[in-house]
């Protein structure tokens, strides 16, 4: 969020931030922002909608609902409420991605209180299991076999029924997608719709196989490697997934899979790319992803945006293990690495690390630029082997 409002700022754009916070603490930030809470996003969008202001970005998943209801409530133009709903859902996403006549894998969904034995024999292995609300891979878990299902389902169960996710009284995190697994390729698209148009902005690739068990994401890569038909079917069948679920202005970030059977839209996202990943994209001009997303906001957006570099990428640098972080050896050395633009250690001494498919963040951001795709992962990746991390294990941590 910092780096969006620091986007409009260069640009002469006054910027009032809202965060999910009680109202009685008195600025704990110092930043002025507007107190809201995300499990109330109708008392949020009416606080928020008697403010003085001509565009609204969010920069994440749950505040995405509160922002189109804002936008609604002051006749701006975003995306839509209720297809911003349907994005924070899995099931419903794949009704209508059904219903639009896109490629679905066989699916559905059973409450947390289902028994998983009996599930477990009317599965389509091989499977993944998934919580309906959850992003960035959270409690996403693969089962080839009865067993494995079994065990995955309670996994997720126990995740969902933690105090920091049933707080949130969000009906999705009350049930559980179950769909037959896709093979292939994974990408990510990110782009800016205009009035229903989408202008696309880069299309990633990501590397690792992400076969599972889980799936967390670590290396983005762009441009993609992909051959121009296969690129070019990606971004329709994107284009008929905005269309079909409803989002008409703002950033959206897709995630698909292709394989010889075509292209299978996994999810839509009526946001930018999460957490710091949006510096992996820079424009000729000083441009970014956030200074795009923001100028869109108020109606701003420049006409052509050209990549800056023949490629570029960005590592979420993933948590090894269980544990309390202590420190990180080697990150002169990691920057230092040719094509390596930064090195952001986002995690704090102290922080308890808790790896997928229970945890939710990153060690930190591993940043590159190159010639080609090739070029700029192998730079990622030598930089990520320069990085010794400081893990003190507990019994504490482990059995979280």
């Amino acid at each position: 969020m910092r780096s969006f409002a620091d986007a409009a700022r260069r640009h002469g754009i006054s910027v009032t931030l809202a965060t999910d916070r009680c109202h009685i603490l008195d600025d704990p930030w110092r930043d002025a922002a507007v107190p809201v809470r995300f499990e109330e996003p109708a008392r949020s969008a009416a606080i928020l909608a008697a403010l003085d202001f001509d565009g609204i970005v969010a920069v994440a998943d749950r505040p995405t609902l509160i922002a189109a209801l804002t936008a609604e409530k002051k006749g701006l133009p975003w995306h839509p409420p209720r297809a911003v709903a349907a994005c924070r859902d899995k099931h419903e996403l794949r009704q209508i991605f059904a219903a639009a006549g896109l490629l679905v894998p066989v699916h559905f969904r059973v409450p947390l209180t289902a028994d998983a034995a009996v599930l477990a024999h009317t599965a389509p292995y091989p499977c993944v299991l998934k919580p309906l609300g959850l992003s960035a891979s959270r409690g996403v878990i693969r089962a080839d076999d009865a067993n494995q299902f079994i065990a995955a389902f309670e996994r997720i169960r126990r995740i969902l029924l933690r105090p920091e996710i049933q707080r949130l009284k969000e009906e999705t995190n009350t049930a559980i997608q179950i769909e037959e697994y896709i093979p292939g390729r994974e990408l990510a698209l990110e782009g800016i719709v205009s009035n229903g148009e989408l202008t696309v902005l880069a299309l990633f690739d990501k590397p690792e196989p992400l076969e599972g068990p889980f799936f967390e994401e670590t290396i983005y890569v762009t441009p993609s490697t992909e051959s121009a038909g296969n690129q070019q079917a990606i971004i329709d069948v994107t284009r008929r997934a905005i269309a079909a679920t409803g989002l008409s202005h703002g950033p959206v970030h897709a995630e698909m899979r292709v394989n010889e059977q075509g292209v299978w839209m996994l999810e839509i996202a009526a946001r930018p790319i999460g957490g710091l990943c949006a510096r992996a994209l820079t424009f000729q001009g000083g441009l970014t992803l956030e200074d795009a997303v923001v100028l869109h906001a108020v109606g701003k957006m420049p006409g052509v945006l050209t990549p800056a570099s023949p490629s570029s990428g960005v590592m979420m640098i993933p948590i090894p293990r269980a544990g309390l972080y202590q420190a990180v050896k080697g990150i002169e050395d990691a920057r230092a690495q040719p094509g390596i633009l930064d090195v952001m250690i986002t995690a704090k001494a102290g922080q308890k690390l808790i790896p997928l498919p229970e945890g939710a963040t990153y060690l930190g951001f591993i940043f590159a630029a190159g010639a080609d795709p090739a070029i700029v992962e192998h730079c990622l990746r030598r930089a990520h082997a320069a990085l010794k991390f400081e893990i003190l294990t507990s019994l504490d941590v482990v059995s979280s």
